[in-house]
């Protein structure tokens, strides 16, 4: 027996062996998959009617103007012709390389196969090919509102994402290569994570970002120091210590949103904005909320305002001696503050200096990117699921934001992670946006209906706690800060809310980014600049075309706003040493709490 003959029984005999590991893995999958409960179909599409509508009107514009059907039709067989022909003369010609291609650059097509193949070249351009002509098919469609056209256009882009070939592995060139390069052995560790994946989320598949293993909370992240000087059964207050002899008199109560959860604002020292705050000189408090579980169903917006914002800001007086703090939210938490600052005007209560917003959203006139999720039959799939389970599940919120990057956040990961057996990658941001929150079901109802879909708060006429809660009673002085590319909370709808408020001084920043680097974007990077405009009359189109652009962070310039309303340099307050001791180390307790199920 030759050398060779050897070496190609021995890969024939591991091939072998990977088939062996498949086959048991596939009956492990079934296992993982048949632990999941009946689904909730209202959350995994929309109500039929919506495509019967578009149906309707699609074949009513066909009857009533068929030379457009027709037209549109003509245009997608002539493309497909056209380029079936190309790689036909390619290949007549003797030619093993695909003919020219006019399609788009994208990074999912990045193996130089998709280029120079025909057999892949042809699959990617008729790809293409296909997208146009069913993102055209929805644009024709004449008889159907706004809201719904934005609805389809959604679901459309969603069906057009999931059926791109780098989604199959016998139309992947480089899950292919791989499994090729390994025998098989990528393919079966990628079976080996799609099945530990469902086995960790009771049967829901979630696309694991980041090597959970390669992170612990306060050791290489969130790890600023601090202590929690006081706990409720909804928030831990951390106090952080001081790095300078001298703070300014008015603290800092920073809220972070419950969505997730706070060390977003502390990764790691050099992108750490707890960390360069207390660095400016200042006391800062931030809370911590509780990750919930079903015994927090009745909790309600009323319960974090009551003992998280207000109980917060009365113990960083209490602690440091002050008649007032600043306050600072962010995304959802900065939509709470502003109802909190509305409910402290309606009491005669200053205890708030001034706030700031980051990338927050008070007005829902325009639902945006949101839209598909905020009509009835969504929203009723998520009360039912409350119903049933007393809170919103986190994976629910975590898959809802996903897909609205699809291919960043589900489809490439999963890629890597399931074809091609790679184990994801140590990066804290995504090991952060991994580690989610539930809601409570009363609060998610409040904010879903309330505010989204009725947009009581803008109107002024959301009740809360005894009073009607109305946007133009924030009065305090205020500064905004959104981002340029932010797809939660676009910045024209944080600008529109802005507007509406009653504050006679308004700062409106927009960093470029998006809903987090926007916003975690520290001076010493140099990465992401900022616009700046202080005439707030204007609309938004007006606003960014004569605003003026600074290079570097928004970080300075929000401190020097701040600086002149935190008041005198008094000795530097040590986190235990007030009537308020002590209960641990920063990061706290409830941070480490896992979405329970």
């Amino acid at each position: 027996m030759t050398t060779t003959d050897s070496d190609a029984d021995t890969k024939v005999a591991l091939l072998d062996k990977n088939i062996e590991k498949m086959e048991e893995l596939t009956r492990r999958l079934t296992s993982a998959i048949s632990r999941k409960g009946q689904p909730n179909t209202a959350l995994q599409a929309p109500e039929s009617e919506l495509f019967a509508r578009a149906a309707t009107a699609y074949w009513q514009e066909a009857m009533q103007n068929p030379a457009k059907i027709i037209e549109h039709q003509m245009s997608y067989w002539s493309k497909t012709l056209t380029h079936f022909v190309a790689a036909q003369r390619t290949l007549a010609q003797g030619k093993l390389k695909a003919p020219e291609d006019p399609t788009p650059s994208d990074r999912r097509f990045s193996n130089e196969l998709w280029e120079s193949h025909p057999y892949f070249n042809y699959i990617k351009q008729q790809y293409f090919i296909n997208a146009e002509a069913i993102r055209q098919a929805v644009q024709d469609i004449d008889d159907v509102d706004e809201t719904e056209r934005r609805r389809l256009r959604y679901f459309t882009e969603q069906i057009v994402d999931m059926m791109a070939p780098t989604n199959f592995l016998a139309t992947n060139p480089d899950a292919l290569q791989k499994a090729v390069e390994t025998d098989g052995e990528s393919l079966v560790k990628g079976m080996e994570n799609l099945i530990a994946d469902l086995e960790a989320n009771d049967g829901e598949l979630i696309v694991r970002l980041a090597d959970e293993q390669a992170f612990k909370i306060g050791e290489n992240i969130a790890t600023c120091e601090g202590k929690v000087v006081y706990r409720n059964h909804m928030m831990e207050l951390i106090q952080y210590s001081p790095t300078t002899e001298k703070v300014r008199e008015l603290p800092i109560v920073l809220f972070p949103p419950w969505i997730n959860k706070f060390y977003i604002l502390d990764l790691k020292e050099k992108n750490s904005l707890i960390k360069w705050i207390v660095e400016q000189g200042y006391t800062l408090f931030v809370v911590s909320w509780i990750n919930p579980d079903d015994s927090y169903a009745d909790t309600g917006l009323e319960d974090y305002i009551n003992d998280g914002y207000l109980r917060a800001i009365e113990l960083a007086k209490e602690i440091c001696g002050t008649k007032q703090v600043n306050a600072v939210g962010y995304c959802i938490a900065g939509t709470t503050l502003s109802m909190t600052l509305a409910l402290l005007k309606a009491r005669g209560d200053t205890s708030v200096k001034s706030a700031t917003f980051f990338t927050t959203l008070t007005d829902f006139s325009d639902q945006g990117e949101f839209t598909p999720f905020l009509q009835n039959d969504f929203i009723d799939g998520i009360e039912a699921e409350i119903d049933k389970r007393g809170i919103l599940d986190s994976y629910i919120m975590a898959r809802t934001f996903s897909f609205l990057r699809s291919n960043d956040l589900v489809y490439m990961p999963a890629i890597r992670h399931y074809m091609m057996g790679e184990t994801p990658p140590a990066f804290d941001l995504l090991y952060w946006n991994g580690d989610g929150a539930n809601l409570p079901g009363k609060m998610a109802m409040q904010y879903l209906r309330g505010l989204c879909q009725r947009n009581e708060f803008s109107e002024g006429t959301f009740e809360l706690m005894g009073e009607v809660l109305d946007l133009k009673d924030v009065t305090v002085s205020l500064c905004a800060i959104v981002a340029e590319t932010d797809h939660i909370a676009a910045w024209k709808d944080c600008y529109r809310g802005v507007q509406k408020m009653g504050s006679r001084s308004k700062s409106f920043i927009v960093s470029e980014s998006g809903h987090i680097a926007g916003i975690v974007n520290p001076p010493s990077k140099e990465k992401y600049g900022h616009y700046v405009n202080d005439d707030m009359s204007l609309t938004a189109d007006e606003w960014i075309k004569g605003a003026e652009f600074n290079k570097g962070s928004w970080w300075p310039r929000w401190e020097s706003w701040l600086k002149p309303r935190s008041g005198k340099l008094v000795a530097a307050r040590i986190p235990g040493e007030s009537a308020h001791k002590a209960l641990c180390d920063a990061p706290g307790t409830y941070v480490m709490v896992k979405a329970r199920r």
